[in-house]
Formats: C-alpha cells, sequence, structure tokens
C-alpha cells in the first residue's frame, strides 16, 4: 500500500509539474509583449529558458546521482523554478530586459527536473515487478500535459490577463514540491529507497528478479554499482555504517562514491551514454527523431492557416498529436511487456515517416487531421520506449545523469529542427515537412545501423559493460 501511495504522489506531482513547465511557455510568450510593447519578448524569453534546458540537464544529473535524498533536491529546484517565474514576470517592464533573459536562463538550468529527473526517481518508488507500466503511466503525464498546459494557458490568460497565465504555471509547480519532497532516498548500500531491507545480502552485485513479461523492460541495479562505505579505520570503532548517525555513513552522503568530482561525474555520465550500446542506440535515434518532430511543431501554424483557414487553428493540429499520444501511453500501460521497447522505439520511427509524408501531401483537413493522429501513435510509445530503455540500461549509480542528460538533448534536437523549419518553411512548406519525414527515415536507419554493429561486434544488450571492476572506482 506504501508503494503505490509512493507511486501515485510521484505521478501526481509529475502531471502537475509538467503542466505547469508546458503552460509556461505560451503564457511567456503572451505576457512579454503585453508587458514590453515588443513582439520580440516573448519568443527571446521562451529562446532563454529552451536553451538553458539543455545545459543544464547534465550539471542537474550529476547532483540528482551524488545525493542522498534527490527528492529533496528535486523539491528545491522546482520550488527555484516556480518562483524564477514569478520574478520574470515581475520583472517585465520594469528593468531592462537583459536583466530578465538571465533570470529566464536561470530558471531554464532548472528545466530538467521536470522531466528527466524525476523520471530517474521512479524506479525507487515502483512496486516490484511494475515498473513497466509506471514508466507508460509517466510517460503519458507528458502527453496530457502537452495537451492540457497551452489550452490552460489560453484559457487563463483570455479571462484575467496575461500575467495570470504565468502565475498559474508556477503555481501548478509549487504545487508539485511536496511530491518531490516524499520521493523514496537512496540506501546506504546501493540504489534501493531508504529504510530497505538488505538483511542477509552481502555487499555486491544486487540481483532483482523480474516477471517474465517485464523482462524486457525492467532492470535491477546493476553489479557493484554503488560499493557501500568504508568502515571506520580507528581501532574499536566497527559499528554498522548502514545506522543512520554513524560518522562513516554521514561523510559518504557528503562525497560521491560515483565520481570525485562534479566534472568527473559529467564525463562518467557521457560515458555511459557512449559505451553502452543499446543506451547510445536509443539516444541517438530519440534525439535525431525530435529534431523531426521540431520540425513539425513550427510548421503547425502555416499548416493551419493553409488547410484549416487560419494559423491559430495550427494548435489544433498539436492538441489532436498530444491526445493521440496520450490514448496510446494509455493502451501501452495496460499491456508493458507487449513488445520490447528497442522495437517500439525503431518502429515508431517508421510511423512518425508516414505521418508526415501524409501531412506534406495534405489536401483535405479530414487527411490532416488523420495524419495528426498517427503522429501522436509514434510520438507516445516512443517516449514510453525510450524511458523503458534508459530504466534498463543506465547504472543505478548515473541514472539520473543519463535521464537528464537525455532530455537536454533531445530539447536541443526538438531547438534545432524548429529553427531549421523556419527558413525552409518560408521557402516551400511541403520541402519542410519532407525534411522532417527524412529526419524520422534517418532516425530509424541509424538505430538499424547500430543494431547491425552490435551483431557484428557481439556486443552484449545490457550495461555489464559499466559495471565497475572491483580494482576500479565508478565514474573513474
Amino acid at each position: 500500500m506504501r508503494k503505490r501511495y509512493a507511486v501515485g504522489s510521484a505521478l501526481t506531482g509529475a502531471a502537475l509539474a509538467r503542466a505547469g513547465d508546458e503552460m509556461s511557455g505560451p503564457a511567456l510568450l503572451v505576457a512579454g509583449p503585453v508587458f514590453t510593447g515588443s513582439a520580440s519578448t516573448g519568443p527571446a524569453l521562451l529562446a532563454a529558458i529552451t536553451i538553458a534546458a539543455a545545459v543544464g540537464g547534465p550539471l542537474f544529473g550529476v547532483l540528482l546521482d551524488r545525493s542522498a535524498r534527490p527528492g529533496r533536491l528535486l523539491a528545491g529546484a522546482l520550488a527555484g523554478y516556480a518562483a524564477a517565474l514569478a520574478v520574470v514576470l515581475a520583472s517585465l517592464g520594469h528593468v531592462p530586459l537583459v536583466v530578465t533573459l538571465l533570470v529566464a536562463l536561470g530558471a531554464g538550468l532548472l528545466g530538467p527536473a521536470l522531466s528527466g529527473g524525476w523520471t530517474a526517481q521512479l524506479p525507487r518508488a515502483a512496486p516490484p515487478g511494475l515498473l513497466p507500466r509506471v514508466t507508460a503511466l509517466d510517460a503519458m503525464t507528458f502527453n496530457a500535459a502537452s495537451l492540457a498546459g497551452p489550452a490552460l494557458a489560453g484559457l487563463v490568460a483570455g479571462a484575467a490577463g496575461a500575467s495570470a497565465g504565468v502565475l498559474v504555471a508556477a503555481a501548478l509547480i509549487v504545487v508539485a514540491v511536496p511530491c518531490a519532497y516524499g520521493l523514496p532516498g537512496v540506501a546506504c548500500g546501493g540504489g534501493g529507497p531508504v529504510g530497505a531491507s538488505v538483511r542477509g545480502v552481502p555487499a555486491g552485485p544486487s540481483v532483482r528478479t523480474q516477471p517474465a513479461g517485464a523482462q524486457s523492460l525492467e532492470l535491477g541495479a546493476p553489479s557493484g554499482a554503488r560499493p557501500g562505505p568504508e568502515p571506520d579505520p580507528r581501532p574499536g570503532k566497527q559499528s554498522d555504517p548502514c545506522v543512520p548517525d554513524h560518522p562513516a555513513r554521514r561523510a559518504t552522503s557528503r562525497r560521491s562514491p560515483a565520481a570525485p568530482s562534479v566534472l568527473a561525474g559529467l564525463a562518467a555520465g557521457f560515458r555511459a551514454v557512449r559505451h553502452t550500446p543499446p543506451l547510445a542506440r536509443a539516444t541517438v535515434t530519440s534525439v535525431v527523431s525530435c529534431t523531426g518532430q521540431g520540425m513539425l511543431t513550427a510548421c503547425s501554424p502555416l499548416l493551419g492557416a493553409r488547410f484549416l483557414g487560419d494559423a491559430r487553428h495550427g494548435v489544433l493540429l498539436l492538441s489532436v498529436v498530444a491526445a493521440s499520444a496520450l490514448l496510446a501511453n494509455t493502451a501501452l500501460a495496460r499491456r508493458p511487456g507487449l513488445l520490447r521497447p528497442d522495437t517500439v522505439l525503431v518502429c515508431s520511427t517508421a510511423v512518425l515517416a508516414v505521418a508526415l509524408l501524409m501531412t506534406a501531401a495534405a489536401g483535405p483537413p479530414a487527411l490532416l487531421l488523420g495524419a495528426a493522429v498517427l503522429v501522436g501513435l509514434g510520438e507516445g510509445p516512443q517516449l514510453t520506449a525510450l524511458f523503458a530503455v534508459r530504466h534498463r540500461e543506465a547504472p543505478e549509480h548515473l541514472r539520473g545523469q543519463i535521464f537528464t542528460t537525455g532530455a537536454s538533448l533531445k530539447i536541443t534536437g526538438f531547438a534545432l529542427g524548429a529553427g531549421l523549419a523556419g527558413p525552409l518553411a518560408a521557402r516551400s512548406l511541403t520541402g519542410a515537412l519532407l525534411a522532417a519525414a527524412a529526419l524520422q527515415v534517418l532516425a530509424g536507419l541509424l538505430f538499424l545501423g547500430c543494431t547491425l554493429l552490435m551483431c557484428r561486434t557481439g556486443t552484449r544488450t545490457t550495461n555489464a559493460a559499466l559495471r565497475p571492476s572491483p580494482r576500479r572506482a565508478p565514474g573513474s
């Protein structure tokens, strides 16, 4: 019952925080021009938050992995993000714009806490054997937030003014703070929740049995992922280091066993992605695919203007995509072990390529809406599959960084796609959509190429290669 409550609280908090995050972007786009009189202020604020999120993800992930209570760090990041949004709103029109943009950059550094940072904590909250289903439910919170956030921003701004949208977005994030604070911490000897029983289990590899249906999605803690604290070398001081007040326990909580410094931790995280072939394959595939998704998002106003009679109706297409993705992930949550996540990941790129080709050839509005539904059917399961691969492959002592780094790379890809689509769509909307479809094809080909390379070299499909040897500290 306690585990189920922890999962419910974690998913509720994630949904609230992500809805606030999705709402904040459109709210700033509306509030910026209202308070400064310049149409470029809103896009500048949004760009500042997005760019900073791409940079801040790896660093925040290192801090999460080095924390014995990552939920408390996550709660602090959420509170800081909400406070920064309030400061941005209060400073608009009252201080030089560059100061406001610097505050927005600071807020963006904390943005990955709402995405990868939260998802990385789910294995500690999920009941045994239910991580695949919890992963699908977590992906649904992204879909629900992307569906509700922009719509809520428009409704609130229309009913109560431009500033109300930003304030409500910040309030939603603040409401999620207690849920983050209550997330389980890291146990003394490994990655389990604080207070987990380790009776009769010697230090060393941790083993977790899985149901057959979940075997392809869930991963136990990697062997040797987080060595236990060293015994106190002083004579007569051989008490249990796992006792909360033990001095060795306090010392190891202040220094990460995974990395001697933040820079070393950053390097270890990137090595983890690069040297775990299934993880590298999923990361490359998802980033390239997300670049194509960014191109579609940037083209949506033009699609609305050309085929639906008004550029504002392009938002309707994005809402259809989000709703379709939410329905697809709802189905996956009921049958999480139906397909391997790697299979879902590569198949989603094919679905997205077909959908974008349909969009490029769209004439009647019904065909365009059908293409939007198909885009959602590709995007939703792709996100669930990506999370499942990360949960399965990420070493426990680097899990937070791998999730936040992956989120940052996807944000970067999305931003590049959106930026590339602008000049392309100005020349030819069809050409921009065909380029987006080509990126989905490229993502699928990269996945298949990585798979062939893994088969040719005989690479194992687990993260065993990253497990530290007895003579070498993790991340060294």
